[in-house]
């Protein structure tokens, strides 16, 4: 084959993938990685609203005078309780409603109740505008998963969802890159005069920047062309001669998962037993190099703010592509693979940095940590929607969402402080800790990962025989 023939050939997978199939050609791939980008900057900035408050501790209990409990309801109840309960109403939205405009509101509300955090000057008005940002971020992964699959083919799918899934990442690391600095801003004193708001403190001005962007996020999002669904799916001939996709009712799709659930449930455990242990370590890891190198938090954040941008990022991409390879070489459960071996690559760079007598050498071993742990966040969320028929994919991301926020924002932090207060008995016993519970984490979520292994392909065969039953 000539080199212009190679040419002309790549300029037509890369405009025009997947034709021939029977299906309409997926959409214009350039486009296609336009709006990942959009949605990796929503993403971004649905983690920075999400774990700012975290570094705002100090000078939130200051200036309102709240107790450890209070911020810990402000940190997990008030945001976690209803991101949670939300999202499975709004996945079954997804599943039959426009997935863009889905989007584009929850980002709107997610934005304006973060920068409403900042003109709170009473506990309650905070409680209540947490409650609305848990409402308005439940609704971009699932309805951003189910987009995502219907704009690329099935063997650039992994990879597509590890870009998107570096915004968790790019979000958690400039969130402690931002708390520095406003732990830095605090620590020298004053407060700042701002147009229409007036006086305000530093960590009030630190919710209306963190937020108010995302009003012009929401707007962008709305931009976008919602994607034709495609793949399995249940469909009928319309009077036209055409053929429809139509609605699945939420007893099916729960009988679709009821019997799958040899892979479902290993699947959903693998994954939110991974966002537990890394959920603990980045909660623990600055207080552990101040308890144990004697740095200051703003140095510590500062540090462990870039690691997690540059080894996230990277890493969570790397999984997506891998499950992509795999697969692609005809391993079938290729990315079920990715999601139960990576935790045994992450175990020894986990166990050993809390050890290390200096904190360069703990920063480089966490750098592979963060690598390979991460790679689970790539792999899970395609193998979930490479398992569901299309009008169950936003359901089944949003129960897979329901899991790992309450496994990993529920018990990760936690686990790891139960286990220095009540088997050490000792906060400077907090490297003990980071050992013990994220090694037995990460070994049962391999455990679960191999458990899953064979029901995945037989997943994968039950998948073709209900989209063959129920095309009409």
């Amino acid at each position: 084959m000539s080199e212009v023939e190679v040419a002309a050939e790549v300029e037509e997978e890369l405009h025009h993938p997947h034709k021939g199939s029977g299906e309409k050609p997926y959409p214009n791939q350039i486009y296609a990685w336009y709006v990942v980008g959009i949605l990796v900057v929503a993403y971004t900035f649905s983690f920075i609203d999400r774990q700012i408050l975290s570094l705002l501790v100090g000078p939130m209990k200051r200036d309102l005078g709240i107790s450890d409990t209070q911020m810990s309801l402000l940190q997990g109840f008030a945001f976690a309780l209803f991101y949670c309960l939300a999202g499975l109403p709004i996945g079954r939205m997804v599943d039959r409603r426009n997935r863009v405009n889905i989007i584009s509101l929850g980002v709107f509300i997610w934005s304006v109740m973060t920068a409403l955090c900042g003109t709170a000057h009473a506990y309650w008005q905070l409680f209540l505008y947490r409650m609305g940002v848990g409402v308005g971020e439940a609704a971009l992964s699932p309805a951003a998963y189910s987009m995502i699959a219907d704009y690329f083919p099935p063997k650039r799918l992994g990879f597509a969802l590890g870009v998107y899934g570096m915004g968790v990442y790019i979000g958690a690391g400039l969130a402690l890159i931002i708390g520095a600095a406003v732990i830095g801003l605090v620590s020298n004193g004053g407060d700042f005069v701002i147009p229409v708001f007036g006086e305000v403190y530093a960590w009030q001005l630190t919710f209306l920047i963190v937020g108010l962007p995302g009003i012009l996020i929401a707007l962008w999002v709305w931009t976008v062309k919602e994607p034709e669904r495609r793949g399995y799916m249940r469909k009928e001939i319309a009077a036209d001669g055409t053929e429809k996709a139509v609605d699945v009712p939420v007893s099916e799709v729960l009988a679709y998962m009821r019997a799958n659930w040899k892979t479902i449930v290993p699947l959903n455990l693998c994954y939110a037993l991974s966002a537990m242990m890394a959920y603990g370590v980045a909660a623990w890891v600055p207080t552990f190099f101040v308890r144990t190198y004697e740095w200051t938090y703003p140095q510590a954040g500062w540090w462990y703010g870039w690691i997690i941008v540059v080894f996230g990022t990277t890493g969570v991409v790397a999984g997506g592509w891998l499950g992509d390879v795999l697969t692609s070489r005809g391993i079938r459960n290729g990315r079920m693979m990715v999601c139960a071996f990576t935790g045994l690559a992450a175990l020894p760079f986990t166990v050993l940095y809390p050890l290390m007598d200096s904190p360069w050498v703990a920063l480089l071993l966490i750098c592979f940590s963060t690598f390979f742990a991460t790679f689970t966040t790539g792999a899970g969320p395609s193998a979930m929607q490479e398992l569901m028929p299309n009008q169950m994919r936003g359901f089944a991301s949003a129960a897979l969402i329901f899991v790992v926020s309450i496994v990993g924002l529920g018990l990760g932090p936690t686990s790891i402080a139960l286990a220095t207060d009540y088997v050490f008995g000792d906060e400077m016993m907090l490297r003990y800790s980071l050992v013990y519970v994220p090694a037995v984490i990460l070994l049962i979520a391999v455990a679960a990962g191999l458990a899953g292994l064979k029901p995945y392909i037989r997943s994968l065969d039950y998948l073709k025989r209900w989209s063959e039953e129920h095309e009409k």
